[in-house]
């Protein structure tokens, strides 16, 4: 393993089947298999030869991971519905977590590169840990009351970790919610919440469908489900 200035973090991995060199490209680093008879300095001499295209494409997928997923670090603070999310480094060797009077603490240590996938990967598992404390709390509440308000009428409600989807509604009325919701703003939960209430009267997306959603949402159903595209969960 090798720190480029360019690339990143590049490893190298032999692998008895391989019949070239193979270069995988992640978001800060680069995975490269080589050939049992190959070595690291022909395998560098090859990076170099097409650093360039490399560097662009590396560049590319960065910016879609950025896109397609929230990303934690200290110059962009996490802001969700119950608590605010800081990064502070400190004299540790690991990653720790403290929720206190509104603000998740990540402490991190020193040298600690907050960018890295792996980085990324354990300030969501903590996270997700408090998101799902906090949305166990909130969500059927609200459920319950918007269901009163406009009456409509479900089983049950069931928090889950997806992050594909902000919420569903199954056959038996049951209510599915992401603990990610708590990611949006207030008006934007209610508007995923009346979605899937609208589904235990109309189960697809039809002209009935969008009906019932402009009755509950004011006529403001596009709006609001064009300004929730506007919102992104963690990359998966």
């Amino acid at each position: 393993m090798l720190q480029d200035a360019d690339l990143g973090k590049i490893d190298f991995i032999v692998n008895a089947r391989a019949r070239r060199i193979k270069v995988r490209i992640l978001p800060e680093a680069l995975s490269v298999t080589l050939p049992v008879r190959s070595n690291e300095a022909e395998a560098m001499a090859f990076i170099n030869s097409v650093r360039q295209k490399l560097i662009v494409r590396q560049t590319e997928i960065r910016r879609k991971k950025e896109r397609n997923g929230v990303i934690i670090s200290e110059e962009k603070p996490l802001e969700t519905l119950t608590f605010r999310v800081e990064i502070r480094r400190r004299k540790r060797e690991n990653v720790f977590f403290t929720l206190k009077d509104g603000v998740l603490i990540i402490e991190v240590p020193l040298e600690s590169d907050c960018s890295e996938s792996r980085m990324q990967a354990a300030f969501w598992n903590g996270i997700g840990y408090f998101l799902r404390k906090e949305a166990k709390k909130i969500l059927p509440q609200q459920v319950a009351f918007l269901a009163g308000k406009h009456n409509f009428s479900f089983s049950s409600v069931k928090i889950q970790s997806s992050k594909s989807r902000w919420g569903s509604c199954s056959s038996r009325k049951t209510i599915n919610l992401s603990f990610y919701l708590l990611l949006l703003p207030q008006h934007l939960i209610d508007y995923v919440i009346l979605h899937e209430l609208c589904h235990t009267k109309e189960m697809n997306h039809s002209a009935k469908f969008w009906e019932w959603m402009d009755r509950v949402t004011g006529n403001k159903a596009q709006e609001l489900n064009n300004e929730l595209k506007q919102y992104s969960m963690p990359a998966p």
